[in-house]
């Protein structure tokens, strides 16, 4: 059975993370003999450049075409957002696909490995023997996606943005969210701020009609406020996390720090029918491309995520999982994640390490 997957690595770092990822895939279709085959597109600025498009048609067509697809990262400097090359070109490019493929949750694993606590902005009591949050952003609806105005009214200006949902979106994420706490410790906890607003009113009562339907997980609700303090106060408490397009956006973002690298945070984007597009959580990096310093664990793990959720391949996922957990408790740093005293390897050399493992 061949597994097809399209390759788009992007701008920046991009590249140079996603050889390390086709590298460690390689890897393991070789000794797991999972016959996949890689179709490479351009995307982003590297997508300009040949086509004055951030999404080219060509680039469409290989993603159609495909099981699942690896993301890399797109975006340039600062200084250059007003040149035509990157203007819009996020925008363009991953929310263009997100919208052209469906894709309607997010999962963002965050893990903190006990041997990386000292990179960690928490203090390590509080960590403890680590820390292993998924969060599950719905990704269609709320207020990004509603009508947004503005105007004036007696002569003074007014804005209003237009947040909306439907109770069978909520329950399509609540759905993806218990389905997965079952492969993990099987607990959800759905966030919302039912106290204030109408969505969320709706929110709560369709997550609880979901709930029925998984008895064998445990379920609580919490308000939006008090998750983003839990969250920093007692990390280790949480195990999935459910929540709307905005909160998710937030909470994804707070929660990313906990592990002390964005280079460590992997994310998923599936949509109805479980295909999926792949991506670390960080950006482009720019300021560090073509180096060989850039940290390729989340781009690696986002292979694992892909092999999980868009092939059933458990065991194969876990071996990623666990060569990169090796690497690290064999005290492979990349620059980004070494403290002083501590020797930083390359991002060829790292994944050298990660290889060794599998």
């Amino acid at each position: 059975m061949i597994r097809r997957i399209a390759v788009l690595a992007g701008d920046g770092i991009g590249p140079e993370v996603m050889d390390a990822a086709l590298k460690v895939l390689r890897r393991v279709d070789e000794r797991f003999k999972l016959s996949f085959e890689f179709k490479e597109a351009l995307i982003g600025g590297a997508a300009f450049e040949k086509y004055s498009a951030h999404f080219p048609e060509e680039t469409r067509k290989i993603c159609s075409e495909s099981d699942a697809i690896l993301f890399g990262s797109v975006g340039g400097p600062i200084s250059e957002a007003h040149l035509e090359k990157w203007r819009g070109c996020e925008s363009n490019s991953i929310l263009a696909l997100r919208k052209a493929l469906g894709l309607f949750a997010n999962l963002r694993p965050i893990k903190v490995y006990p041997e990386l606590r000292a990179i960690s902005p928490i203090k390590g009591e509080v960590i403890g023997e680590g820390i292993d949050i998924l969060i599950v952003r719905e990704l269609a609806g709320d207020i990004y996606f509603g009508e947004h105005r503005t105007f004036e009214k007696s002569g003074c200006r007014y804005a209003t943005d237009l947040a909306e949902y439907d109770e069978n979106q909520i329950a399509a994420i609540g759905r993806v969210a218990f389905e997965t706490a079952r492969s993990r410790r099987k607990k959800v906890t759905s966030v919302d701020k039912a106290n204030v607003l109408a969505t969320s009113k709706l929110w709560r009562g369709v997550i609880k009609e979901i709930s029925q339907e998984f008895s064998e997980i445990e379920y609580e609700d919490m308000l939006v406020d008090n998750c983003a303090m839990q969250i920093i106060r007692r990390p280790s408490d949480f195990d999935v996390i459910v929540t709307s397009n905005m909160f998710g956006d937030i909470l994804s973002d707070a929660a990313a720090v906990l592990p002390g690298s964005l280079g460590l945070t992997p994310s998923a984007s599936l949509n109805a029918e479980r295909f999926g597009l792949y991506e670390p959580s960080g950006g482009s990096a720019p300021d560090i491309a073509g180096r060989g310093v850039a940290n390729p664990i989340a781009q690696i793990l986002s292979a694992a995520l892909l092999l999980r959720f868009s092939f059933g391949l458990e065991k194969e996922a876990l071996s990623i999982e666990d060569a990169v957990y090796r690497a690290i408790a064999g005290s492979a740093r990349t620059v980004d994640i070494a403290v002083e005293g501590e020797s930083a390897l390359s991002t060829a050399e790292f994944t050298d390490k990660v290889l060794s493992h599998i």
